[in-house]
């Protein structure tokens, strides 16, 4: 479709600035909405041929969703694609935000989200939830563990027998339950922080097992059980994996999908210098870390294949390349451990192979 009118949406919790723009004849047109979907239609129904967009950001995709169900196009652009010129930097209002979108879809230079259904997005909140618990047991254990350090109680790292022993285990809970403070505040405190690691983990538990049954649905199983078949990845991840991308087959190519990840080193060449470094990561924070987590497995596993759950259906060539996956991840980190390469590195650079592998099973799943 061809477009006449562009229009930049400065969008707010509470309010929203437009500015409609006429790139043949230069005219602009503001107006000032509460945030009412269905006022900013109607006024964007009265130019001719009209397409609005607005910055990508915490407002999420809600307004896209109704804008479109009134009749109006809409689209979202990717924030950090957007470079505003240096003399306009210290000159930011409202205003000036909405015309320069506005001018900037008219220029052809907005690089779109894309905007997932109400059950991708769904299901993608679901599995942010339970990276949440996670970060919730992980931060209620450390702040018991630090209060009992404070009063003087430190786990011992040996057993009676000179064996390491591991902390949250049942032997740790008896231990730490087994502590008597002399104070009765001490007392008080330290229920409460054993009682907030306790409900952490139930809340941790809850999820997990929430995930594990909208992982079966009929939306997400076929992709579950095939990425499953990576060594590394288990139904959470999978399932993290399957609703943050809504497609793998979006993504031109698996280092397109590996950039999107942001799990690609950074560059800063000029001329005959060429420079590498770190990974960029400025994209998906979520899969980023779920992938690097899951590339730690390859440090010990071996080339066999992994091993089909009950209930798991898998395509035979989607096992296959999933073994071939597996054999190349783990001969590519005994390579890195061989050159001495720091373990962080050796790791970072495997989650973003495995991330090219998922994104090949992904496209065979779409494809079948």
């Amino acid at each position: 479709m061809d477009y006449t009118t562009f229009i930049g949406l400065d969008v707010h919790a509470r309010s929203i600035k437009a500015c409609a723009f006429n790139p043949f004849t230069g005219e602009t047109s503001r107006r000032s909405f509460a945030y009412d979907p269905a006022s900013v239609a109607e006024w964007a129904a009265s130019f001719e041929a009209p397409k609005a967009v607005y910055e990508s950001g915490v407002t999420g995709f809600h307004l896209c969703r109704e804008l479109r169900a009134l009749g109006l196009d809409c689209v979202i652009g990717a924030v950090s694609k957007m470079q505003k010129p240096p003399a306009d930097r210290r000159r930011k209002t409202d205003k000036r935000d909405a015309e320069f979108l506005a001018k900037q879809l008219a220029l052809h230079t907005v690089r779109e989200v894309h905007v997932p259904d109400p059950g991708c997005e769904a299901a993608r909140d679901l599995s942010r939830a339970l990276a949440d618990a996670r970060d919730d047991v992980t931060a209620a254990k450390q702040r018991l563990s630090k209060y009992l350090l404070r009063n003087g109680h430190c786990y011992p790292k040996l057993d009676a027998e000179g064996k390491p022993q591991k902390t949250w285990t049942r032997s740790h809970w008896a231990w730490i339950k087994s502590i008597e403070m002399a104070e009765p505040a001490a007392r008080e405190a330290l229920e409460y922080y054993i009682d907030r690691v306790e409900r952490a983990i139930e809340e941790k538990k809850s999820l997990e097992a929430k995930v594990r049954a909208c992982a079966e649905g009929p939306r997400w199983k076929p992709e579950v059980d095939a990425l499953r078949c990576l060594k590394g990845i288990d139904v959470v991840t999978a399932f993290a994996l399957s609703c943050e991308v809504d497609g793998f087959s979006r993504f031109r190519s698996a280092s397109a999908f590996s950039s999107w990840l942001g799990i690609v080193p950074s560059e800063d060449s000029s001329g005959e210098r060429e420079g590498r470094g770190g990974i960029t990561k400025s994209g998906n924070k979520h899969l980023r870390k779920l992938l690097v987590e899951a590339a730690w497995h390859y440090s010990n596993a071996t080339r066999h294949a992994k091993k089909i759950e009950r209930g798991q259906v898998v395509d035979p060539a989607v096992r296959r390349h999933a073994l071939k996956g597996a054999r190349r991840l783990v001969e590519r980190r005994e390579a890195l451990d061989g050159a001495r390469k720091k373990p962080v590195v050796a790791n970072c650079a495997i989650a973003r192979e495995l991330a090219c592998w998922c994104w090949a099973i992904g496209c065979m799943v779409e494809a079948a």
